[in-house]
């Protein structure tokens, strides 16, 4: 699920510094987000989104697509 996050990062040729940067965040939030540390909210994931210059639609649909059947909260 957060590789697609990630690949989404990289795809657009940004470091986790470079996008902690555009949030207004520090990398250490980049960083918990990748690695599933920290959870996000849709609002977030939007933000994140759109500061990656992603379509968010899509990318969620990859992040659900990898998505385990059996995931639980």
């Amino acid at each position: 699920m957060i590789q697609s996050i990630v690949a989404a990062r990289q795809s657009a040729g940004l470091r986790q510094v470079d996008l902690a940067k555009l949030l207004g965040k520090p990398q250490s939030f980049v960083s918990k987000m990748e690695t599933g540390e920290r959870r996000l909210d849709v609002i977030e994931f939007l933000v994140i989104a759109r500061a990656m210059g992603s379509d968010p639609i899509q990318l969620i649909g990859e992040v659900i697509a990898a998505m385990p059947s059996d995931t639980t909260i």
